[in-house]
């Protein structure tokens, strides 16, 4: 039986998952705009109505372009599950120390992942390790959720 108790802001676990939750939506709209910007500012236009001269011609191979690209393609194919595995995790009623950290844990893995891959590149095994916390501690929910659904 779902205790409504559970998703409420009175649940301090529910209001870190918000909270986290909604860090993590902008940061992948602020990974759109940087794409955005450094398709700007290289000249890479991937559609012939954005070019902004007919000296420029539409181009999918800037580097710098792609890593961002990359960079926010990871974010989507990893935040989006950690935003519904997170929900369902809330209404295990986990102890609320290791929700909350498991929380933090995906939300600032997540953004030192695209600063270190598409900010200020740092070699690996920096991009890895945080693929990998975050990854973990969402695997972690997910294994939780399927315990606790005893099927």
């Amino acid at each position: 039986m779902l205790n409504p108790e559970l998703i409420s802001l009175e649940n301090q676990v529910f209001r870190c998952y918000l909270g986290w939750s909604a860090v993590l939506v902008l940061k992948i709209f602020a990974t759109a705009i940087y794409t955005g910007l450094m398709r700007f500012f290289t000249a890479t236009f991937a559609n012939p109505e954005d070019l902004m001269s007919p000296k420029l011609k539409v181009k999918f191979d800037d580097p710098n372009v792609e890593r961002v690209r990359r960079a926010h393609r990871n974010d989507l194919e990893n935040i989006l599950p950690f935003f519904a595995i997170g929900l369902l995790y809330v209404l295990t009623n986990p102890a609320a120390f290791l929700a909350i950290n498991l929380f933090r844990a995906v939300g600032i893995a997540r953004i030192v992942h695209t600063l270190v891959y598409a900010v200020v590149v740092v070699p690996q095994p920096s991009r890895a390790l945080a693929f990998f916390v975050a990854l973990g501690a969402t695997v972690y929910m997910a294994l939780q959720v399927v315990l606790s659904a005893a099927f």
